[in-house]
C-alpha cells in the first residue's frame, strides 16, 4: 500500500476512536411465541382456545392450538364456592345463617352445572382487558370468555349465577347494573336473600289452586346436540281450571336460576295449552320462545317453577 494511503487510513481510525463510533452489534433474533405465551403478551387482546374442563362456575381449563394448556379465571365475576365453604356476608342481602350458607352451596352447584352445559368442549375466545392484570394471584389467566360471540362472564351475572367481583376491569359498571337487576328479581343465587323461600313447599300458597296450571309435557332431550337444537327443547303448560289465566309478567325458572318472563298479553284459556320453546322464533299459535341460543333443561333431571307477577311460586314440577 502506498505510504500516502496508509497515512490516510490511520487518520480515519484515529478520528473514529475520538468520535466514539463503534460498529453496530447484530440484532438478536426474535422468537415466535406460542399461543400460550401470546395470551400473556399485552399486545394480544384475544386468543382462540378449547375448553377442556370446567372447574366450577368461574374457572375453566383450556387448550391452545399448539396443544399447550392454561387455567382461566373469568374476569370480573365470582360464583359461590363448590369445593369450599361460602361466606354469606360476601353476597349482599344473603343472611349470615346456616340456611344462607346452604342456599349458596346449592347456588354454587347450579353455577357450575350452568358453566358445564355451556362451555364444556366448546371452542371459545379469551378476550383480555387492558385495564386489568393479565394473571391473578394463582397465576391463572384473567379473561372474558366469549362463546358464540357473547360474553359468558356477563351471562353469569345477568342470570344471577355470579356476583360482581370488585376489581379493576372495563366492564365493571355494566356488570354492577346487571347484578342489581338479578338481585331485584331474586334470580339464581339472589334467591338466597330469603333462603326460606328459595325451596318452595310441596303445596305453595297463593294462586296455585286458583290458576290450576299444570305441566302437561316436558321435552328436555332435544334431537341431536341440545345446545344446537334449542327449539326442540320445550315445556308444555295446560290450564286445567275454568278461568282464563293472564300470564303477563309471570315467569318460568329452572333449578339453576335461568329465568323466562311471559310477554304482556299472554293468556291461557281454560283447557288450552301453551308451549315454551327454549330457542328463538315468533310467539303465537300457542307457542312462545325463550330466545336462548343453548339448552336450559337438564336431561338428567331439573325443576320447573312457575312464578306469578308478584314472584310467588304457583307451580313446581320436578322430573
Amino acid at each position: 500500500m502506498r505510504p500516502r494511503l496508509l497515512a490516510f487510513v490511520a487518520v480515519l481510525l484515529v478520528l473514529g476512536g475520538c468520535l466514539g463510533v463503534a460498529p453496530s452489534a447484530p440484532e438478536a433474533p426474535r422468537e415466535t411465541p406460542s399461543p400460550a405465551s401470546e395470551a400473556a403478551t399485552p399486545a394480544e387482546q384475544s386468543v382462540r382456545v378449547t375448553v377442556t374442563e370446567v372447574v366450577d362456575g368461574d374457572t375453566v381449563k383450556v387448550r391452545y392450538a399448539d396443544g399447550s394448556r392454561d387455567t382461566v379465571r373469568l374476569l370480573g365475576v365470582d360464583t359461590p364456592e363448590v369445593y369450599g365453604s361460602n361466606a354469606p356476608d360476601e353476597y349482599e342481602g344473603v343472611p349470615d345463617t346456616a340456611a344462607g350458607a346452604a342456599c349458596l352451596d346449592a347456588a354454587g352447584e347450579n353455577a357450575s352445572a350452568y358453566a358445564k352445559a355451556r362451555l364444556s368442549g366448546e371452542r371459545v375466545r379469551l378476550v383480555f382487558d387492558e385495564t386489568s392484570d393479565r394473571r391473578g394471584y394463582y397465576d391463572r389467566l384473567l379473561a372474558y370468555v366469549h362463546v358464540d360471540g357473547e360474553s359468558f362472564n356477563y351471562a353469569l351475572v345477568e342470570s344471577g349465577h355470579a356476583r360482581l367481583y370488585e376489581s379493576t376491569f372495563t366492564e365493571r359498571e355494566r356488570y354492577r347494573a346487571a347484578e342489581a337487576d338479578a338481585r331485584a328479581a331474586r334470580r339464581g343465587l339472589w334467591s338466597c336473600v330469603d333462603p326460606s323461600t328459595s325451596e318452595p313447599s310441596e303445596t305453595p300458597s297463593g294462586s296455585v289452586t286458583d290458576a290450576e296450571i299444570e305441566v302437561a309435557e316436558i321435552h328436555a332431550d332435544a334431537t341431536g346436540n341440545d345446545n344446537e337444537n334449542p327449539n326442540d327443547e320445550y315445556v308444555v303448560f295446560r290450564n286445567e281450571g275454568e278461568e282464563t289465566v293472564d300470564l303477563s309478567g309471570w315467569s318460568v325458572v329452572d333449578a339453576a336460576g335461568n329465568d323466562y318472563a311471559f310477554p304482556p298479553g299472554t293468556r291461557l284459556e281454560p283447557g288450552a295449552e301453551l308451549t315454551l320453546r327454549t330457542g328463538s322464533g315468533t310467539d303465537g299459535a300457542g307457542t312462545v320462545y325463550w330466545g336462548r341460543g343453548s339448552a336450559v333443561w337438564n336431561n338428567g333431571g331439573d325443576t320447573i317453577r312457575l312464578r306469578d307477577g308478584d314472584g310467588a311460586v304457583v307451580l313446581e314440577r320436578r322430573y
